[in-house]
């Protein structure tokens, strides 16, 4: 009976000692998915030895005015251009059409782009690219830009969430191969949403 109880009392130990399982960080579920995809091993950008320190991205604070609508206007038959990368590799994109929106207080409009090499993937057929440039680049956000994922809408309208903007793999990672933001997708305001410069813990 003794041993019993001393067997069950190391059980007891072993399994207190077993490391919990760390939560997910993240205030939205996309920063905490953004969190998740950096922590698995099959989908992170970062290297093996940075991603066994990694806990969580920066981000800044989630403002729902930085949640708008845009007017989309298309523009068919553009051609496609290759688009300078932060290495040899130049992408094929076109200008798919322009967004126009107002951003804290002011008018902007923005390029959306279109890869030629997602046309020919059902996955991605209706994906669009959006770089941006803003006053917070060099200082609380990556200073080459950052980008937002959209979808071709039914309509002329389309919504875009900047607190979803990331920043290109390449700040993880060099090698990686990431297009440089257009200079007339700049916007001369403070983009505070998003993901913040990476720093390395």
């Amino acid at each position: 009976m003794r041993n019993l109880q001393f067997l069950l009392l190391i059980v007891t130990i072993l399994l207190g000692c077993e490391p919990k399982k760390q939560p997910i960080l993240g205030d939205t579920e996309w920063q905490r998915q953004q969190n998740a995809d950096f922590k698995d091993a099959s989908k992170s950008p970062l290297t093996n030895k940075d991603r066994k320190s990694f806990r969580s991205l920066d981000f800044f604070p989630f403002d729902s005015t930085y949640i708008i609508s845009a007017k989309l206007k298309v523009t068919p038959d553009t051609p496609f251009f290759k688009m300078k990368t932060t290495t040899d590799r130049l992408s094929e994109e076109r200008v798919y059409g322009i967004v126009s929106f107002i951003l804290n207080g002011k008018s902007y409009q923005l390029n959306v782009y279109q890869g030629k090499e997602n046309l020919e993937d059902p996955e991605y057929v209706d994906y669009l690219f959006l770089p941006f440039l803003d006053d917070t680049n060099g200082g609380p956000s990556y200073g080459g830009g950052r980008y937002i994922d959209l979808r071709i809408p039914e309509s002329d309208r389309i919504s875009i969430d900047f607190n979803k903007a990331y920043n290109p793999l390449c700040v993880y990672n060099v090698k990686y191969s990431c297009p440089i933001v257009p200079r007339v997708n700049y916007l001369d305001t403070e983009v505070k949403a998003g993901m913040r410069n990476y720093i390395k813990e």
